[in-house]
């Protein structure tokens, strides 16, 4: 997600409204990171499986084949068509004949990339990029930083105080004791005005849901107060008096805004907002730096066409007062003082930002103070009393200082083409903190003076790689439909366009996601072993506004395959690198992209990773939260969207006998956002289909998810394995791809 945990709470980044995007980071595949046969058979072919892939090498395909899976006659009929689903049984994650299939398929996949040649040298290589000193955004609370950091022997971050810019760092919460495996991990959600109360998180796995407990600074203690595992939106919002916090909880009935009293029995916080809003609706509360305002966000799904605004004056005890509330549009809402500054679309497809009087806010009385340019507005921070507007000029970042009324202070520049992100701060203060991040220049995080303008850097990934010998640049290609698309291509200086480089192409192209260039030690090593790095800019995505969603979302979705498959294209025809040399990866929403180029276009790649994916888009709206993103695909409920959800949706598109590309699928049990049987189904699918000996692996984590919580050890292990799966289909560090001789 574009936002930071640790910088201040951002609405405007929408951290909590769209799946995670897979940004192929230090998470294997992620910016994120969640009967065959009977059930004693199948356990026992596994172990078998295992023993025998030990002797195989990697590559020799047609010596071992993935383990059968049951395939039932199960069929419906769904709008007068009847759709075939063989492997519905594996929707039921907990049966037993599901646990054996998995741990059948994990076995098989093991033994398959267990045995790619220079697998340890991936490994060392992701081992020192990854095995370093991390630190998060600090957030200042009356002299005093808090922030995460996690050391280069470490497996987990830690939260830590610095008492004033010099001070000492102290462990305030370590995660390294909350489990043997460091599967369970922390994070920062608030810290009370004086720097004595902190609210933090408590994941396990990479799940959605959270734990969130308080902790006493001074004597380094938990209070009894305690919120049990459930789906939190916006984290926690203390009162400056610390009397209490303010959050949102998922319940069976939808969301809703409580207020919790310290030292009372959370079962009877009291319910202040959401009565009346369904589980398709999103809700979270803040806090205004003062503590004054309650702003409450209401989003119609995720990315939502309408958003709701309700505003409560808790120092004065007033109610809850509607905003905005009845226009087709986004708004995103934040407080300086008493103005609510408000970024919106409405009437403004590359977003503008208006100013609301809380004392007086009536739609007539609100103010235009930066309007729509042709650049997008990415973002808004509120900081040292001035609005910081980041745009988007064709895909680059640009972030402009106004002054509360519009007019322009300053730009800040940045060292190259590159993203910023998580300026953040208080409204009353006058320092700023943001990071910036290109494809060869890792995070860093400067400390930014909102008076004068003068920076410097709080913390810098000390990552051991030559940024001179990349190259980073933008192209643009055309579409199907004759749309100009941007491309971030990532190489080594000097590369030959002979049609033989080793490509990985990554996109998402949905939720207004936008792709701006981020740093990833899986590209890094990429790129020093010869390859070409390229991340599409598709429509659907929020890089030119709202015009560019729209053009990628429901019924126009194909626009976003289009665009992807121009993309293979062009790298082809300008002699970057052939079908044989070319693979494409992709998370999420993106998982749904990378399957929609499996089933469309086989014959243009040789390999595919598909993480935490959407891939059955006739079913996906009946599990876990997907209800949220009917708003972006439409709900084959309707007979109308059925009609272009049945034309594009994966699972319902592989043809028996295609001689599909190589194919590793991830999930893992701990995803809640995105069901992981959506890569259980699609596995067992395309193993059976396939017309081709190329391997179709799934990497199936029982406790990794959507949300991180990854310890790094399990972070390189996973990295390897994806790297490992892609140099092997790829013949990277070889003169060709690993499967010699086999037509098409």
């Amino acid at each position: 997600m574009p936002a930071s945990t640790f910088g201040s709470r951002l609405p405007f980044r929408r951290a909590w409204l769209a799946p995670l995007q897979n940004l192929w980071d230090s998470r294997a595949s992620c910016k994120t990171t969640r009967t065959g046969f009977r059930a004693g058979l199948v356990l026992l072919l596994a172990g078998l499986l295992f023993t025998a892939g030990l002797g195989l090498r990697a590559g020799d395909t047609a010596a071992a084949k993935p383990p059968e899976t049951r395939r039932d006659a199960v069929k419906e009929v769904l709008h007068g068509v009847e759709l075939a689903d063989p492997y519905r049984w594996l929707e039921d994650q907990q049966s037993p004949e599901t646990r054996a299939w998995i741990d059948a398929q994990n076995a098989y996949t093991q033994a398959q990339l267990g045995a790619v040649p220079g697998r340890d040298l991936l490994k060392q290589r992701l081992t020192e990029l990854l095995r370093i000193d991390t630190v998060g955004f600090p957030r200042e609370r009356n002299g005093r930083y808090f922030f995460s950091k996690r050391k280069a022997d470490q497996d987990l971050a830690v939260i830590y105080l610095r008492q004033g810019l010099k001070g000492e760092d102290q462990v305030l919460i370590d995660p390294h004791p909350m489990s043997a495996d460091r599967t369970t991990s922390v994070s920062l959600l608030d810290v009370s005005a004086d720097g004595t109360l902190v609210a933090y998180a408590v994941r396990q796995g990479g799940e959605d849901e959270v734990t969130i407990r308080l902790l006493d600074v001074e004597t380094r203690k938990d209070l009894p107060d305690l919120l049990p595992r459930a789906r939190y939106f916006g984290g926690a919002s203390l009162k400056t008096d610390k009397s209490g916090f303010y959050y949102t909880r998922h319940t069976e009935q939808g969301p809703r805004v409580f207020y919790h009293a310290m030292g009372t029995d959370p079962a009877t916080d009291k319910l202040l907002f959401g009565e009346g809003y369904d589980k398709s609706k999103i809700i979270a509360a803040d806090l205004s730096d003062d503590g004054r305002w309650l702003v409450i966000h209401v989003l119609h799904g995720s990315a939502a066409d309408k958003t709701e605004i309700y505003v409560q004056d808790v120092a004065g005890g007033g109610p809850v007062t509607p905003i905005v509330n009845d226009v087709q549009a986004r708004f995103s809402g934040a407080v300086g003082g008493d103005t609510l500054f408000i970024q919106t679309n409405w009437n403004a497809p590359n977003s503008r930002v208006l100013a609301v009087d809380l004392k007086n806010p009536v739609r007539e009385s609100w103010r235009e103070v930066v309007p729509e340019s042709g650049d997008v507005i990415d973002g808004m921070s509120l900081v040292g009393g001035r609005l910081f507007v980041d745009y988007l000029h064709n895909v680059r970042s640009r972030v402009r200082v106004l002054e509360p009324d519009g007019r322009p202070v300053r730009e800040i520049s940045f060292p190259a083409l590159g993203s910023v992100s998580g300026i953040g701060g208080r409204w009353d203060s006058t320092e700023a903190f943001y990071s910036f991040t290109s494809f060869h220049i890792p995070t860093t995080i400067y400390r930014y003076d909102t008076a004068g303008g003068q920076q410097d850097v709080w913390a810098r990934l000390n990552v051991p790689l030559d940024a001179k010998d990349f190259v980073v640049r933008q192209v643009w290609y055309e579409s199907k439909d004759g749309t100009l698309v941007p491309m971030f291509l990532v190489h080594k200086k000097g590369i030959r366009l002979d049609g033989s480089n080793p490509t990985l192409l990554y996109g998402y192209g949905g939720f207004t996601v936008t792709m701006t260039p981020f740093f990833s030690s899986t590209a890094v090593v990429w790129v020093e072993n010869g390859g070409v790095y390229a991340v599409a800019n598709l429509r659907g995505g929020g890089e030119f506004g709202e015009k560019w969603h729209r053009a990628g979302m429901r019924e126009n979705k194909q626009n976003v395959f289009d665009d992807f498959i121009a993309a293979a294209e062009w790298l082809i025809g300008n002699g970057y690198t052939s079908p044989e040399r070319l693979a494409v990866s992709g998370g999420s929403n993106g998982g749904l992209l990378v399957g929609a180029m499996l089933t469309q276009r086989p014959e243009l790649f040789r390999a595919v990773v598909c993480s935490y994916p959407l891939l059955d888009m006739i079913r996906y709206h009946q599990f876990l939260v997907a209800r949220f993103w009917v708003p972006e695909y439409g709900s084959s409920d309707d007979p109308e969207e059925f009609k272009y959800l049945l034309a594009y949706s994966p699972y319902q598109n592989v043809k028996p006998g295609t001689k599909y590309p190589a194919v590793l699928f991830i999930s893992g049990d701990s995803d809640t956002r995105v069901a992981p049987l959506h890569a259980r189904k699609m596995a067992a699918l395309v193993q059976s289909a396939t017309g081709s000996e190329r391997p179709v692996l799934l990497h199936y984590d029982t406790k990794s998810g959507h949300s991180g919580g990854q310890p790094v050890s399990k972070q390189i292990e996973d990295a390897t394995d994806s790297l490992s799966f892609l140099f092997w289909q790829l013949g990277v560090g070889t003169a060709e791809p690993a499967v010699k001789g086999e037509s098409r």
